[in-house]
């Protein structure tokens, strides 16, 4: 059958977004999901003459069917919230006090668990791990094709800072630099790329990123996001994100599988950030600090939860 053009294609992910808003899988999300096209049992498929989208699922990727549903139930979402400070849970506590809910931590029972006991399934790993370390920060990576003709746009939750002098970022991808997706082919075609921050103001322009989008479909386009042009990358920035970070790639480092000796299964990369970009309502006049409230921070938490940062606390670090 001849191919779908990229305008019926573009029609099409966008009548299935307005369908699934809300990504209602257990997803991945340190991968892009247009890696679940090539997962057997757990695509979002789709041709020019169908209507609706099919939606199969294996044990880790579940479709809640109930979501709208529950989606319907829960109070409006707060614009205004801000960032309220608080004092610490025990304001008096002194050295040596160790912690503060009076020992009822103590009285409770722990389990060891092997990840790579027989018969423990991959995604158990996964799930537990992102369920667990949270919330993360999300980088919501933009990068541009070797030829320039295709840029991309994705987020990651394996992310962090790792350093100041020189600014250094890592990025964990799922899979191998032979069979890169479109991220992680860029960046190492290119050693290229910008990393957003998201706030609350486009989370669900973000999330959209995450769509398995078929080659030459534009996540710019099913996002709405907007380019803003790079100072030293060729990679746009995201125009709506408080803080943009330019980033030349320093060096990947592939990973492989405790299950299946010999198979690539994760990369990490190490990129340096050449170029900062903060809105300038948002950045003090030293250009040192960024403000919490205006920032208003989007992390990622377990399964299609994120969260945001309302409520804080302030220890002082201790000194001899």
């Amino acid at each position: 059958m001849q191919q779908c053009s990229n305008k019926m294609m573009f029609s099409f992910i966008s009548r299935s977004l307005r369908k699934f808003p809300r990504l209602p899988f257990q997803i991945p999300t340190a991968q892009r999901l247009n890696s679940i096209s090539q997962k057997p049992g757990a695509v979002i498929s789709g041709t020019c003459r169908q209507k609706s989208t099919m939606i199969k699922t294996s044990a880790h990727f579940k479709v809640r069917e109930d979501f709208d549903k529950i989606q319907a139930s829960r109070p409006d979402f707060q614009r205004d919230a801000g960032v309220t400070f608080s004092k610490p849970p025990k304001p008096d506590w002194k050295e040596g006090d160790g912690g503060n809910d009076g020992g009822e931590s103590l009285k409770k029972q722990h389990i060891e668990i092997d990840p790579h006991e027989e018969g423990r399934p991959v995604s158990s790993n996964y799930k537990l791990l992102v369920s667990g370390i949270v919330p993360r920060p999300i980088a919501l990576i933009s990068t541009k094709s070797k030829d320039g003709k295709t840029a991309n746009l994705a987020p990651f939750s394996y992310a962090q800072v790792i350093n100041h002098d020189p600014p250094l970022f890592t990025v964990g991808f799922v899979g191998s630099l032979e069979k890169a997706k479109d991220s992680l082919k860029n960046l190492a075609e290119t050693q290229e790329c910008v990393i957003n921050i998201i706030s609350e103001h486009f989370v669900e322009a973000a999330n959209a990123t995450a769509v398995n989008a078929p080659y030459g479909v534009s996540e710019w386009e099913i996002s709405g996001l907007h380019q803003a042009p790079s100072s030293v990358v060729q990679a746009a920035r995201v125009k709506e994100s408080i803080l943009s970070i330019e980033g030349k790639l320093v060096e990947t480092k592939e990973f492989e599988s405790r299950t299946s000796p010999g198979k690539k299964t994760g990369v990490l990369a190490i990129i340096e950030g050449v170029r900062f970009w903060a809105r300038e309502d948002a950045v003090d006049e030293e250009k040192s600090v960024i403000d919490l409230k205006v920032l208003k921070p989007i992390s990622r938490l377990g399964g299609v939860s994120y969260g945001r940062t309302t409520d804080a606390i302030e220890i002082p670090r201790p000194k001899f």
